[in-house]
């Protein structure tokens, strides 16, 4: 029986993650990472905190197991950038965090000067401060960090690698390098167009390698070979293989990716085209994306801002203690909008409250933007693929909540069925590893260990859940352009 093992770092924490043949759980280890917010908007981390949980819960994770360990893949937040010293492997700046707004007001800027459709047709992004190219160049221009030959720059799988490898591989995948606003996802390659454009050198990125793929071995010889960014991760390990299949996670944000197969689409109003892998000797396969950027983090404000929730384990059953919001509606913009919006000057809102409004209104309120979030991004994907969705698979933290499930399938008026193993994320890059090392022959294989727990079907009348939405789409707007 052979083991693989997925190193998950994430955005509030890093998770390492043993899988078995047959795709069952195998042990796990996490460390919560420190979130740093130095101004407002601003967001980073300590890409020597990250390393150090890489290295405790793989160390810990490791002596629970008596199997060999076949393989390493790595997922990680994406967009987040680590800068450092090729020489020395030490980090030249905190990482600045996918989630960071500092650079809003450049990107407003080069909209203005007609840039966007250059960035929109080569890498099917938006010309966003969540996307790398911009943090990047910050750090070049006011970062304090200096172009030079030992300079890397790179996602944190880029980071995490070359530390595991001793310094011996700086290399990322077409999943992450999709990500930057630098890289021609047609092509598949980094845009020089596009580096000069934002004033960063081709030479401090990483090379593109495969997604599944042995990238080096770690200092005792167990092969690293699988780099994927979270979100593709989970839509592989979802088993979403086939186009058309979609998948949504709900973590920090909320991260819905539908499979549109090997041909890139043309762009569609309000979502991201992205990569969804890239494996050897093939086409890649892509996949249209909506990025929602406060799902989970608004249940954390609920607890760490106003400290009306002890944990976030409390909000399923106080938002459950009453029959609906009763016409509170709350928009967790707290770093603007993504999809289908991309409004980064939108802000956090909360209406509709009444003098009976209290902590039960409020948690369902945050719930219901769940639901709500990924029904704005779904109905612009349909639109824009020109059929409508069958089935949503669902993962991540709040999928717990079977009353955030149910409203997500009224919602949707399609099932939502939830992945029986949650860690959908760190299965996918275990897959991908293993599909490198032979542990699994085909991505069919992969599909095939697919499980639900619970499925849930949509039960409430049409005209009440489009009431309801209507009035969540009546606070976005009161949300949008406020900063």
């Amino acid at each position: 029986m052979s083991i693989v093992i997925a190193i998950d770092a994430g955005t509030t924490g890093v998770r390492a993650f043993a899988v078995d043949e047959a795709g069952r759980p195998a042990g796990w280890s996490y460390r919560e990472l420190t979130q740093h917010f130095p101004r407002p908007g601003w967001v980073e981390h300590d890409p020597a905190e990250i390393w150090a949980a890489v290295e405790a819960t793989l160390a810990e994770l490791r002596a629970t197991l008596d199997t060999p360990v076949a393989a390493i893949g790595i997922t990680n937040q994406r967009e987040t950038v680590v800068a450092w010293d090729r020489r020395t492997g030490e980090p030249l700046h905190r990482a600045i965090v996918w989630q960071d707004r500092r650079t809003a007001a450049r990107c407003r800027r080069m909209e203005d000067d007609g840039h966007l459709p250059l960035v929109r047709h080569a890498t099917g992004l938006v010309l966003d401060p969540y996307f790398s190219a911009t943090k990047m160049a910050w750090l070049l221009k006011e970062g304090g960090v200096h172009v030079g030959p030992r300079l890397a720059l790179g996602t944190v799988d880029s980071w995490i690698l070359w530390k595991l490898t001793g310094g011996a591989v700086f290399a990322t995948d077409p999943s992450n390098a999709s990500r930057t606003m630098l890289y021609d996802i047609r092509h598949g390659a980094w845009s020089r167009e596009l580096c000069d454009l934002f004033g960063v050198p081709v030479a401090t990125l990483a090379e593109v390698r495969p997604t599944s793929g042995r990238l080096g071995t770690t200092s005792d010889g167990i092969p690293v070979s699988a780099l994927v960014g979270d979100q593709q991760a989970a839509l592989f390990g979802q088993g979403c293989i086939q186009p058309g299949m979609a998948k949504n996670t709900y973590g920090t944000g909320s991260f819905v990716l539908m499979n549109v197969g090997t041909t890139c689409p043309p762009p569609v109003d309000g979502l991201l085209t992205t990569v969804a892998w890239g494996l050897a000797g093939v086409a890649p396969t892509y996949a249209l994306e909506g990025a929602i950027f406060a799902t989970g983090a608004a249940i954390n404000w609920l607890r760490d801002g106003l400290g009306i929730i002890d944990s976030p384990a409390d909000i399923g059953p106080l938002a459950e203690s009453i029959r609906d919001a009763q016409g509170v509606a709350f928009v967790p913009a707290f770093s603007g909008l993504g999809s289908p919006w991309w409004d980064p000057h939108a802000r956090g809102t909360i209406v509709g409250l009444t003098r009976g409004s209290g902590r039960p209104q409020l948690a369902r309120a945050a719930v219901e933007a769940m639901a709500y979030q990924t029904r704005d991004v779904v109905d612009a994907m349909t639109g824009g693929v020109g059929h409508p969705l069958t089935e949503l698979r669902v993962d991540g933290g709040a999928s717990v909540l079977d009353l955030l499930l149910q409203i997500q399938a009224d919602q949707l008026r399609v099932p939502v069925a939830r992945a029986a193993v949650r860690e959908t994320t760190a299965l996918g890059a275990a897959y991908l590893a293993g599909l490198a090392e032979g542990v699994w022959s085909s991505t069919d294989e992969v599909a095939g260990l697919w499980r639900s727990d619970a499925t849930f079907t949509p039960r409430a009348p049409q005209s009440v859940v489009d009431d309801r939405h209507a009035t969540w789409r009546r606070a976005v707007e009161r949300s949008r352009r406020w900063a």
